[in-house]
């Protein structure tokens, strides 16, 4: 007897309010998975990008915003990848403390502290970005609280690995009402032609109510892909995964095929310490972790030394090569957005849709802005 196939959700009974939208890595995710979205983004380089792209925008800072406003009604889903730069471990412990501040938040979040004598300490932090973290949970506890908001049925949470501490402490104050996964995920195991570290939270309402209501255990979405090792082969080191998972991580020049190669990719920055030591990495190899600063990277190839195009840089990334990258600080945008292809498999895994098929990501490669 033909055992019964669980039956999965449909995306069009999602909505997701994305409060860090960025130029749209999660949006374009979510479309290419047959998902609606809203997204906030304050910035205006980013807002342009969004506006030619034909996503939907809120054009205000998330501080202002609030769950109960019109723009954001249907929406089911709450995602949100906020600010990094106050979590970096460089400097003389910055990062430690950021963190150890969040965190007291977040306690206070919990026991239901009013939000406006939090934001009136957040106020007087030094670095006001710090503060921008607890936006997800405030959005999140409010929609538990509020009787006149339905609490959201997943929450998707991307940041730098340094964030993480943050999302256990986000995964204990949802406890009661949400299943959790949370972990450090490397993007070259998902098919992004880039070395890419990202903690990630997923929560799924633990309700019968809810349309994700599902016997299956909510977990962080499995690679599809080997990850990169450097210059090691898989099978030097007896790795396993070669016969279970056959797609070895991809390349720069699988990426970006009209590139003349073989050609090397030198970093701007310094590498082991050494700010004069430039990362380099082989057009065979994926390409370091696309920075803000990727404008500023050094290709070398057989006709003389170039710099990556926006549109190279933004499919090193897993944007379509059509993406319509607008307004200033481009290179700033790329850099700081979720990768798309990363972002279908993390949204799959939050709303059980089962692994992206094929043709969703033969529809984000294929993505083009809708004619004007």
């Amino acid at each position: 007897m033909t055992p019964v196939q669980p039956q999965l959700p449909q995306p069009a009974l999602f909505r997701i309010v994305d409060l860090f939208a960025g130029p749209g890595g999660l949006d374009i995710a979510a479309e290419a998975l047959g998902v609606s979205s809203i997204g906030v983004e304050w910035d205006a380089g980013a807002y342009a990008t969004r506006t030619q792209a034909d996503l939907l925008t809120v054009h205000e800072d998330v501080r202002k915003c609030k769950p109960t406003d019109p723009a954001f009604q249907g929406a089911n889903v709450l995602a949100g990848g906020p600010p990094c730069q106050t979590f970096t471990v460089a400097g003389h412990g910055a990062g430690r403390r950021a963190l150890d501040t969040v965190l007291k938040f977040v306690q206070r979040l919990v026991d239901r502290d009013k939000w406006s004598n939090i934001e009136a300490d957040l106020a007087e932090l030094e670095d006001e970005r710090t503060g921008l973290v607890l936006q997800p949970l405030h959005w999140a506890l409010e929609a538990i609280d509020n009787p006149e908001l339905d609490p959201y049925h997943a929450i998707v949470l991307e940041q730098v690995p340094a964030v993480l501490p943050v999302w256990e402490a986000y995964a204990k104050a949802l406890s009661d009402d949400y299943d959790t996964d949370f972990g450090v995920l490397h993007t070259e195991e998902f098919g992004v032609p880039q070395t890419r570290r990202r903690a990630v939270l997923i929560a799924r309402r633990r309700n019968e109510d809810n349309i994700l209501h599902s016997p299956e255990p909510l977990r962080l979405p499995a690679p599809t892909h080997q990850r990169y090792r450097g210059g090691t082969k898989v099978e030097d080191e007896g790795f396993p995964f070669a016969a279970v998972m056959p797609d070895r991580w991809v390349s720069m020049a699988q990426a970006l095929p009209e590139r003349a190669a073989p050609f090397t990719v030198i970093s701007n920055y310094g590498t082991g310490g050494d700010p004069k030591a430039r990362g380099e990495r082989r057009s065979d190899q994926p390409s370091a972790t696309v920075t803000g600063k990727i404008s500023r990277n050094r290709v070398v190839g057989p006709d003389g030394i170039d710099r990556f195009s926006f549109s190279e840089a933004g499919r090193l990334q897993t944007f379509p090569a059509a993406y319509p990258w607008s307004g200033k600080d481009i290179s700033q945008q790329i850099g700081n957005a979720v990768p798309p292809r990363l972002g279908m498999h993390i949204i799959s895994a939050a709303l059980g849709l089962g692994r992206p098929s094929k043709e969703a990501l033969d529809r984000l490669a294929s993505w083009r802005p809708a004619a004007r």
